[in-house]
């Protein structure tokens, strides 16, 4: 071969070379190769959950993932010495994101009721009220004085699912029951007096009980309730080891109090713990 012809040749393959480095690191840059994206291995415990459900599960000021359930799962996995990691989800395909194995389980305020069937369930955990919520200096103490009220409840919520099924009853005495898009909404309502109580589940109403009351109002919850569900946390079906190892854990936890320090941090009452039989 011309020595000039193989030295241009040379030339060529090194210039390949260094474009297909530049090319790699840039498609690296722009995400395509994301090395610090977390393995989902048996060492990884990832936790799908809806990051706007506080509570359970939500962005505090920091911008940091927190709530009751994500510090109990948390927890379970220091116990087991996993990694942990909370990842939000669209609630919409949180069961194609479980069938994919993109999360080990769905823990995040998750009903049991109704989808018995649909996932591996732990043993329920909490018992979730639907409660009504009322100024603290109104004269409704019982649900039976909602009658002739104004009530609210946010939209798609399982206050509204309660009020509209097996307790229409209920509903049917009020003057009305308007759907609201978030709870922010119905507590100002509540507190400026544009409606009379607020329909809502006991853990997210204690919790915003506990932000909200101040020097110049004070909200309540009454003591009957609507109706209730129980929560528990959601695993792909035929998933049976993870799902004990983690539910022998939480037990754990609840039998030396754990479970109820966490509670009390976001202001939820014992009483709406489920113990380990």
């Amino acid at each position: 071969m011309n020595k000039k012809i193989g030295f241009i040749l040379v030339l060529l393959l090194v210039s390949v070379m260094m474009i297909g480095s530049v090319s790699a690191g840039f498609f690296d840059f722009l995400g395509g190769n994301n090395s610090n994206q977390t393995a989902n291995d048996e060492n990884t415990f990832i936790v799908g959950f809806d990051a706007e459900f506080p509570p359970y599960g939500y962005k505090d000021a920091n911008g940091s993932y927190t709530g009751f359930d994500l510090d109990l799962a948390k927890e379970v996995c220091v116990r087991n010495n996993w990694t942990f990691k909370a990842q939000p989800i669209d609630w919409d395909a949180k069961d194609a994101e479980l069938n994919s194995g993109s999360i080990d389980c769905i823990w995040n305020g998750f009903t049991i009721d109704g989808r018995e069937n649909e996932y591996l369930w732990s043993n329920p955990y909490f018992d979730n009220k639907q409660i009504f919520v009322v100024k603290s200096d109104s004269n409704i103490k019982q649900i039976s004085d909602l009658s002739g009220k104004t009530v609210e409840t946010q939209k798609d919520s399982s206050a509204l699912a309660a009020l509209n099924g097996e307790n229409k009853t209920i509903k049917n005495t009020f003057a009305t029951l308007t759907e609201v898009a978030d709870y922010n909404t119905a507590f100002m309502d509540l507190e400026s007096g544009a409606c009379d109580a607020v329909a809502m589940d006991i853990g997210v109403a204690e919790y915003d009980i506990k932000n909200k009351n101040s020097t110049s109002v004070n909200f309540e919850i009454l003591n009957e309730s609507i109706t209730t569900e129980k929560y528990g946390i959601g695993f792909k079906q035929g998933n049976t080891d993870l799902k004990d190892k983690v539910q022998s854990t939480l037990d754990e936890m609840f039998k030396d109090g754990t479970v109820a320090k966490i509670a009390a941090k976001y202001g939820i009452s014992e009483d709406a713990l489920i113990q380990p039989k």
